[in-house]
């Protein structure tokens, strides 16, 4: 018998009004130390990609077809 998931991955290119997509819950609702530690972890994302881009110059990309 096939194992049920017990949790879903957000598919965030999805219909928002298809039915069979899981929501995902307003950030309102969500407890207080979650939003902090998502907000934390976006910011240290978000500096780590600027900080990325600065260190490593951008070549641009062959297309060989």
């Amino acid at each position: 018998m096939p194992r049920q998931p017990t949790t879903y991955q957000f598919d965030l290119f999805s219909n928002p009004h298809d039915a069979e997509t899981a929501q995902m819950p307003p950030w309102q609702v969500l407890p207080e130390q979650t939003r902090l530690t998502l907000t934390k972890l976006m910011v240290r994302l978000i500096l780590d990609h600027v900080d990325g881009e600065r260190a490593v110059p951008r070549q641009e990309a062959g297309h060989d077809a």
